[in-house]
């Protein structure tokens, strides 16, 4: 319900974008964030902004090449983004936020019920995208393919 303390909470109009993360936010990812790997240089970008930055591509479906130039540069944005998908940090850090909102929720971490869309379990029961396929192909006629037998070449 849109209470004024619940208003406060989710104004984001005092962000630089309505996709950065608040400090409260913050304090719950940060500690989902792997440390920097031993060895070789420092880390030297904030961590906090490509976060932030991942959360803008997500959040507004842009391209990589259309990150505002005030975040990290796209390369380091996609660098962290590519690396934690594949060591699962991402999975990882969206599983934990997603217990603790079902928990601050009052609910159980896990959901009991779940509701299956119709239309994917019919076009499941027709053979999904194979059956289609083969459907279109078969619809095609053979007369519009733009070549007969019965023209000649003329020289």
């Amino acid at each position: 319900m849109w209470t004024t303390e619940n208003r406060a909470r989710y104004d984001r109009s005092k962000l630089r974008y309505p996709t950065d993360l608040t400090d409260d936010e913050w304090t719950l990812v940060k500690p989902l964030i792997p440390p920097a790997k031993r060895g070789g240089n420092r880390r030297t970008v904030v961590v906090r902004e490509v976060v932030n930055g991942l959360m803008y591509i997500l959040g507004t479906g842009c391209q990589w090449a259309a990150l505002p130039k005030d975040l990290p540069p796209r390369s380091t944005v996609n660098d962290y983004f590519l690396r934690w998908q594949h060591d699962r940090t991402l999975d990882q850090l969206h599983h934990a936020l997603y217990v603790q909102c079902r928990e601050r929720a009052s609910r159980e971490a896990s959901p009991t019920a779940a509701i299956i869309d119709s239309q994917s379990v019919k076009s499941a029961e027709k053979g999904g995208v194979r059956t289609r396929m083969v459907t279109m192909l078969a619809k095609r006629s053979k007369a519009r393919s733009g070549t007969s037998s019965s023209t000649r070449k003329v020289c």
